[in-house]
């Protein structure tokens, strides 16, 4: 089967010749073909989203609501049939792939409140006989370039706020999971979204700088790596586009010697391992305080990473699934050599993972791994492994712990695991992380707040989602007006005549 590209309303496959093989992970086997597009490609479906914008953006806001309502309702009816294909095409497990669906269908809910999330702002008598009101506008044609971990939620983190506020929409997925965002756009026209005002191009850094170049692109929204992020960001914005660009994590997990270690170990279990630690909001690092707290820790945490079940997406019960690709897989294997070549103590070894199960031998399988006296010099540490890897940094303080913190390169996310509320309040006050989580381990915003980090996690001004998302997708306009004094002739109750 190939997999094209969802331009003006219809599936195509267009003019590039360049094609790449979609693997299902679990079997390690190629069972699709994706068409790279080629800059022709990209510029017909900016092209299509330009034509339909004038109209689009016209739309009164809750006609734009009501079409992302029905959608909404289209993804409730269908999230089984799109788990199954983010499952087919990323591994991870049907249960998480639902989790995916449900988050990002929240985002569709939130710009269904387009109508309010749209209004201006009015002041009487700013001058004698003066008015002032703002008017929040669409930019026109904006793009989405997203990652593999999340082909439904992240396009959702975009698109929905995007044409809540009148803009029109390309998107560049992942080429490693491509087919997800077909099924959206097909969805997205059933639920009556006009021709050309959501497209679809599949491709490479071909099609990414093809959109970034591309004058009639107002705006960029990129979710992915750190020198990824930083290269659109840098070329987006010499371009002179508007640019919110998500780059790497490596998130920390403080807990504090009165921490509830059952509590603890099991929110680790899910927030390292699931999704096979494919999330930019993993807990990569464990860090208790104290030597006890850290032995109590890894004492509970070692039988359960032994025990964890993995698998295929259709197996019940698995907790995880393999990687995404071979490659990324072998990436992860380094990874794990390199943490012992520099000394980490190898506590569980996911390289002895062996997948018996017929038909997935050949799987990107890789089992749960947990190193302990992990250093901040080591490669396992400063790097964002994007694997079901979990180093545990001791430290021997509450202030040691939050320096090491603010010492990483990257703040995206960080949990801290107490039953003190003065110092689970003083850590969300001065932690320079952007997002924080008090015994919440993966403090992903809901739909009507914001998502975004901190320092090498973020370039632009803007997070996403919520009403950062609306600013980012609009501009601002502002209008002062005065009317001269119109003549006010007293009330005639004679017959008016010419």
């Amino acid at each position: 089967m190939t997999i094209g590209h969802y331009i003006a309303g219809a599936r195509t496959e267009g003019d590039g010749t360049r094609t790449q093989p979609v693997y299902d992970p679990a079997r390690g086997e190629s069972t699709e073909t994706v068409v790279l597009a080629s800059e022709g490609d990209v510029s017909a479906a900016v092209s299509a989203a330009n034509a339909a914008w004038p109209e689009w953006a016209e739309t009164p806001p809750l006609r734009r609501a009501r079409i992302l309502d029905r959608f909404r309702a289209i993804l409730v009816e269908r999230a089984d049939r799109l788990a199954e294909a983010i499952s087919s095409e990323h591994g991870k497990t049907h249960e998480d792939a639902l989790g995916e669906v449900t988050r990002g269908m929240e985002v569709v809910e939130f710009a269904g409140g387009a109508p309010t999330l749209l209004k201006g702002e009015f002041s009487e008598n700013v001058g004698r006989g003066v008015d002032s009101h703002s008017v929040r506008q669409p930019l026109g044609v904006v793009a989405g370039i997203t990652p593999f971990n999340f082909p439904a939620m992240v396009p959702m983190w975009m698109f929905p706020v995007a044409l809540a506020c009148g803009n029109t929409f390309v998107l560049k997925p992942s080429e490693r999971d491509p087919s997800v965002s077909l099924l959206m756009a097909e969805w997205l026209s059933e639920a009556g979204l006009p021709d050309g005002v959501f497209n679809v191009v599949q491709g490479d850094k071909v099609a990414v700088d093809a959109l970034i170049d591309h004058p009639d692109v107002k705006a960029v929204s990129f979710v992915g790596s750190t020198p990824i992020a930083e290269y659109i960001h840098s070329r987006g914005t010499a371009a002179g586009k508007r640019v919110q660009a998500l780059g790497g994590a490596k998130n920390h997990m403080i807990v504090m010697p009165d921490a509830d270690l059952d509590m603890a170990a099991n929110a680790l279990m899910g927030a390292a391992y699931g999704s096979a630690g494919e999330r930019c909001m993993s807990i990569s690092v464990a860090v208790p305080v104290g030597e006890k707290t850290a032995e109590a820790l890894k004492e509970r945490l070692v039988p359960k990473i032994e025990a964890l079940k993995i698998g295929p997406a259709g197996d019940a019960g698995s907790d995880m699934g393999p990687l995404v690709t071979g490659e990324h897989r072998d990436k992860v294997l380094g990874y794990i050599d390199k943490g012992v070549e520099e000394g980490a103590d190898l506590v569980v070894d996911g390289r002895a993972f062996r997948q018996d199960k017929q038909g997935y031998e050949n799987g990107f399988f890789v089992g749960g791994t947990l190193f302990d006296r992990v250093t901040p010099e080591m490669s396992i540490y400063r790097d964002e492994i994007f694997g079901p890897v979990l180093s545990m940094v001791r430290r021997n303080s509450y202030r040691e712990a939050v320096d090491l913190i603010h010492s990483h390169q990257y703040a995206n996310g960080t949990a801290i695991f107490t039953r003190d509320g003065d110092v689970a309040r003083t850590f969300s006050r001065e932690i320079e992380v952007g997002m924080v989580g008090v015994n919440v381990p993966i403090p992903v915003p809901m739909a009507f707040h914001s998502f975004g980090g901190w320092k090498n996690s973020i370039f632009g001004d803007y997070a996403m989602h919520g009403m950062e998302g609306v600013r980012f997708y609009t501009r601002i306009k502002t209008t002062t007006t005065r009317w001269p004094k119109g003549q006010r002739d007293d009330p005639q109750f004679t017959m008016p005549t010419l």
